[in-house]
C-alpha cells in the first residue's frame, strides 16, 4: 500500500502542472516574430498539407490503382458531395476548394497532434480563431457578392416576420451571425485541448505506476498502470476519430454558413 500511495502522490503532484505543458511558449525569433510549439506544429500541418494535395494530384487516374491518391480522391469526394452539395446546393462547386481545404489542413493538424511528443495545432485559441476568422471572412463575402450590401443584411430577417419583430428578429440573427466565427473556434480548440489533455494525464499516470512498480518491485503499483494504459489506448483511439469528427464538423459548419449566405430563406 506504501508504494500505491507514493505512486498516487507522485501521480496528483505531476498532474497539478499539466495545464502549464500546453501554454504557448516561443521556441525561436525571426526578427520581430516568436514562433511558439503551436505555430511550428500550423507550419508542419500546412506543409504537409500542401504535399498530400500535391503529390496526389500528380498521381491522379481515371481508375485508382495506388492507395495515397485514392484515399485523398475520396477525402475530396466526400466534402464535395457530403458537405458541399448537400449542404450548400445550387453553386456548391465554387466553394468545394476552400472547404476542402479547410477539411485537409485541420484533419493533418489534427492527426500530426496525435504523434507522441508532438503538439496538437489546434490546441491554441489563437490557430482556431484564426481558422474561425477565415471562415466568417469567406462565407461573409460570398453572401455580400450574391446579394449586395443591403440585401445581404436585408436578408438576415427571414421573409414573413411581422413588421413591429422585424427589428428585434435581425438584431438578433445579426448577433447569431456574428458569434459565428467564435463558436467556431471555440468548439473546436475545447475539443482538441481537452482531448490532448486526457491523453496526457492516462499517459502520466501509466508511465508513473509502472515506474514505481518496477523500481520498487511492487505488483500492486502495477495492476493500476495496466489498467491506466488499457484506458490510454482506448482513448488514443477515440481522439484519433475525434481528429476526423472535428474536421468535418468545421467543414461542415463553414458550409451551412455559406449556404445561409448565398441563399437566404
Amino acid at each position: 500500500m506504501d508504494s500505491l500511495g507514493y505512486a498516487l502522490n507522485s501521480f496528483v503532484e505531476e498532474a497539478q502542472g499539466l495545464s502549464a505543458q500546453f501554454d504557448s511558449a516561443t521556441l525561436f525569433s525571426i526578427g520581430p516574430w516568436n514562433v511558439t510549439q503551436y505555430t511550428l506544429y500550423m507550419l508542419i500541418a500546412f506543409v504537409l498539407t500542401m504535399l498530400v494535395v500535391l503529390v496526389a494530384a500528380r498521381k491522379l487516374e481515371m481508375i485508382p490503382h495506388k492507395k495515397f491518391p485514392a484515399i485523398v480522391e475520396y477525402g475530396y469526394s466526400f466534402v464535395q458531395t457530403s458537405i458541399g452539395e448537400d449542404v450548400i446546393g445550387e453553386g456548391f462547386k465554387k466553394h468545394i476548394p476552400f472547404l476542402a481545404t479547410l477539411f485537409f489542413f485541420i484533419l493533418i493538424a489534427n492527426v500530426v497532434g496525435l504523434i507522441p511528443g508532438a503538439k496538437a495545432a489546434n490546441g491554441t485559441i489563437s490557430a482556431t480563431w484564426a481558422l474561425a476568422l477565415v471562415s466568417f471572412i469567406y462565407f461573409n463575402f460570398y453572401g455580400l457578392k450574391q446579394l449586395g450590401f443591403f440585401g445581404y443584411f436585408r436578408s438576415l430577417c427571414p421573409h414573413g416576420v411581422p413588421g413591429p419583430m422585424g427589428p428585434i428578429i435581425w438584431f438578433l440573427e445579426f448577433i447569431s451571425m456574428v458569434i459565428r466565427v467564435l463558436t467556431l473556434a471555440v468548439r473546436l480548440y475545447g475539443n482538441m485541448l481537452s482531448g490532448h489533455m486526457v491523453l496526457a494525464v492516462f499517459s502520466i499516470a501509466t508511465t508513473i505506476f509502472l515506474q514505481v512498480a518496477i523500481t520498487q518491485g511492487a505488483i500492486v503499483a502495477g495492476l493500476p498502470a495496466i489498467a491506466w494504459f488499457f484506458l490510454l489506448f482506448f482513448m488514443y483511439a477515440l481522439e484519433t476519430l475525434v481528429a476526423f469528427l472535428q474536421a468535418y464538423v468545421f467543414t461542415i459548419l463553414s458550409a451551412s454558413y455559406i449556404g445561409m449566405a448565398v441563399h437566404p430563406h
